[in-house]
């Protein structure tokens, strides 16, 4: 952990040991099972608009896509320039420069499909700009409305610390550290890269649910294109995270899981997608 993250955890190490959270009945936590907590760090990029921080990507755009790249199957959501990103804004593996282009669909959350893509366009790749609207679904009415509310803009970001939304074993106080660190640290309709997922009911790491629906959809030949995919959550890590705060859908998380192989060796087509959401 840098000494800068350090100092952003300071505020939460503080109000964990000495208030809590006393709107919620959240009373003060051993300072040693804190700390202990706090040693989960990790770095993420938050990228939002509106905001402070140099320009690392854009909610919507033209859809710029090389020509060997079959059209989406998912709505377009973002794309991520990873050379604007800030040295070590995340421990993943990411390539030094390049676009990540991220499609998700916000409906039919029953189930165990992948909801969604990630598209890689290394550095200096030639691209055409493709229509945006072949994904499944644009007959539907309510569809096109959904997605017509997709956030646009450019993305500014800046790395912050991210800390555990799920239960970990050896912690009796798993839920008032996330409940503080919510409180702490609130964030909504921004897009994240690295770090930890989140969703509003989230005893369990979500990230299993990933790797769970990847499995599942693997042995039925619908998805990994016939190579092992494992069922071990700790295999997978935080491609993205989007809270869309799209209207219809507000409440939603949106969940890019990756294998850390698969990221390490650029297979981003390897992507798994899946959506949390409580109307």
């Amino acid at each position: 952990m840098t000494d800068e993250l350090r100092e952003m955890l300071i505020p939460f190490r503080t109000q964990a040991v000495e208030v809590g959270v006393p709107d919620d009945d959240v009373e003060p936590i051993p300072a040693d099972e804190v700390d202990r907590w706090i040693g989960h760090v990790r770095p993420c990029a938050v990228l939002t608009y509106g905001a402070e921080g140099p320009v690392a990507g854009r909610y919507g755009g033209p859809l710029l896509l090389p020509t060997g790249v079959a059209d989406p199957e998912h709505p377009y959501v973002a794309s991520v320039d990873f050379a604007g990103l800030p040295k070590d804004a995340t421990d993943l593996p990411l390539p030094p420069d390049g676009r990540l282009l991220l499609f998700a669909s916000l409906w039919d959350m029953d189930g165990t499909g992948n909801r969604g893509q990630a598209v890689y366009v290394p550095a200096g790749t030639p691209v055409g700009e493709r229509d945006k609207n072949t994904w499944k679904g644009y007959d539907d009415e309510e569809y096109r409305r959904i997605v017509g509310s997709f956030p646009q803009g450019e993305l500014r970001v800046r790395t912050e610390p991210d800390l555990p939304y799920h239960d970990l074993p050896g912690f009796s106080s798993c839920d008032e550290l996330i409940e503080v660190w919510h409180d702490v640290w609130p964030r909504e309709g921004h897009l994240q890269i690295g770090g930890y997922a989140d969703q509003e009911v989230c005893d369990w790491d979500p990230l299993w649910v990933v790797a769970r629906d990847a499995v599942f959809e693997a042995k039925r030949g619908r998805w990994g294109g016939g190579e092992p995919v494992s069922g071990a959550v700790e295999d997978w890590v935080l491609l993205a995270h989007w809270n869309p705060q799209v209207s219809g859908r507000e409440g939603m998380d949106v969940h890019w899981g990756i294998q850390r192989a698969d990221l390490a060796a650029c297979r981003f087509d390897r992507t798994f997608t899946t959506g949390y959401w409580n109307p």
